[in-house]
């Protein structure tokens, strides 16, 4: 295949699989970088990826609010308007790297150029989903290691379908913008709105996920947040829905320094996350953008999929990365969540 001039990524969800994505479109650049490269997404998720360097046009969709009442006018009227979005351009490939039947429905009707291919993934790998249109759909339907980290999924899926080889340093391209939110100081301080009063690094708490099974104990977050604290680090916490925000408030109600953030889209808490000087989080999307923009981050597994998820162990160097996994049944201890953190010896910069 000679190459691109332009590509459509389909990749529509989650959010952690949309950070894991990311470095595909990092090797595509340095593959072909003269190449265009859009992307089909869910629109939540659309702030996420026009943060993604290289990544020219994103192109929203609602198929999952669409699939919940499909023959409503609201709901045709929408398609409608996303199809001629799709349409816009004509691709020389049009990558599903999602593999279920609703991404492989977005690449068949996606346009090619003349010699334009559809490429998708051949077969299931261990801990993703994975339906049969996808390599009905696909021109080229790439066999891949079942056994595979969800990151080199994609990128090794990529590479086979375009001919090249993936770049050896990991990297996400995704960067914070500038909506980010400013802690407010703490009350006994004053001088709340004064911009040079010096505020101490945040490490950013994110104990919300999907799945009760991945959570950790509460009074857990509250002892680590107490250690930063002590160490001199205030503490951040987002939240999704109610339930997270009241467990964001009892962590926040046991430690002296720690802000509850307000309820804020996918941009602003990437954008904030982005200022943290580090992050402590279950395996949850927000974990993952904190491993994507490179900060101190130790991610928390109740289960032996760290293999799958996780940060790696090591750089493109060889060196110890600034993220790792703590994992352990039922789950991990304060003392070796603790010990973790410390082990990436995060300095102690004031703002």
């Amino acid at each position: 295949m000679k190459a691109p001039q332009k590509i459509l990524i389909v990749k529509l969800s989650s959010l952690g699989d949309v950070v894991h994505t990311m470095p595909a479109v990092q090797d595509l650049r340095a593959a072909f970088p003269r190449a265009r490269i859009d992307w089909v997404v869910e629109r939540g998720f659309a702030p996420l990826v026009a943060r993604c360097e290289g990544v020219a046009r994103v192109i929203p969709c609602d198929i999952r609010a669409w699939s919940k009442r499909p023959l409503a006018a609201a709901t045709r009227a929408a398609w409608r308007s996303f199809k001629a979005d799709l349409q816009q351009d004509a691709y020389d490939a049009v990558i599903d790297l999602q593999g279920l039947s609703k991404s492989a429905l977005v690449a068949w009707l996606a346009r090619t150029t003349p010699d334009g291919r559809r490429c998708a993934m051949a077969n299931q790998t261990e801990g993703s989903g994975y339906e049969a249109p996808t390599r009905w759909v696909a021109d080229t339907a790439i066999a891949l290691e079942p056994h595979v980290h969800a990151v080199e999924r994609g990128r090794l899926l990529c590479a086979k379908a375009l001919g090249y080889t993936p770049a050896d340093a990991l990297r996400f391209g995704l960067v914070g913008q500038s909506k980010a939110l400013s802690a407010p100081l703490p009350k006994h301080l004053g001088h709340a709105d004064n911009p040079f009063v010096p505020r101490k690094p945040l490490v950013a708490l994110v104990h919300g996920t999907s799945r009760v099974d991945k959570e950790w104990p509460l009074e857990h977050w509250i002892a680590l947040g107490r250690r930063l604290n002590d160490a001199g680090f205030g503490v951040a916490l987002p939240h999704a829905g109610a339930r997270e925000l009241a467990t964001s408030q009892a962590i926040a109600a046991g430690l002296d320094e720690a802000w509850v953030l307000p309820a804020v889209g996918l941009d602003v808490l990437t954008d904030t996350l982005a200022h943290c000087a580090g992050v402590v989080g279950v395996d949850s999307g927000v974990s993952h953008i904190a491993v994507a923009l490179d900060l101190s981050h130790v991610q928390i597994y109740n289960f032996d999929t760290a293999w799958r998820t996780g940060p790696a162990a090591l750089d493109a160097r060889g060196k110890p990365a600034r993220q790792c996994s703590v994992y352990a049944e039922p789950c991990p201890d304060v003392e070796s969540v603790w010990s973790a953190w410390e082990a990436l010896a995060t300095p102690v910069l004031s703002r």
